[in-house]
């Protein structure tokens, strides 16, 4: 039963929602998770969802599902790109993974209008500029 798995408080993982400039000069958004842990993030798995209203009108994108594998130590993997139209909505990374036999799970939530230029801070780990949730 779920009441029975303990699911531990997930710290030193991040989801960053980064803005790079393409060779033609145009913006791409792409999502990452940053492993800020000294352990090894297993069987990483990510599930993303889009969901909100715009205009009174109720929006929901697809869920899509991604494995990762594994994450090495102070390293980070490429989740998905993202189109910013659907920068209006909240955005849900629900991240799964193992560390030494136990399962960590975190939802991550960018909520509507968060990810815009004035809130880009500089990311070490991916040399560039982006939202990070914390």
């Amino acid at each position: 039963m779920k009441k029975d798995i303990e699911f531990p408080t997930v710290e030193g993982v991040k989801v960053a929602v980064v803005k790079t400039i393409n060779e033609e000069s145009y913006p791409e958004w792409n999502v990452y998770i940053i492993n800020r842990k000294a352990d090894v993030l297993k069987n990483v798995l990510v599930s993303s969802t889009g969901y909100g209203e715009v205009n009174g009108e109720h929006i929901k994108t697809s869920v899509l599902r991604h494995i990762l594998g594994d994450i090495a130590p102070k390293k980070y993997s490429l989740i998905e790109p993202i189109d910013p139209s659907v920068f209006k909505i909240s955005n849900e990374f629900w991240v799964s993974f193992y560390i030494n036999e136990k399962i960590y799970d975190k939802k991550f939530i960018f909520l509507p209008e968060t990810i815009i230029d004035s809130n880009l801070i500089k990311i070490p780990e991916l040399d560039a500029v982006g939202v990070l949730h914390q």
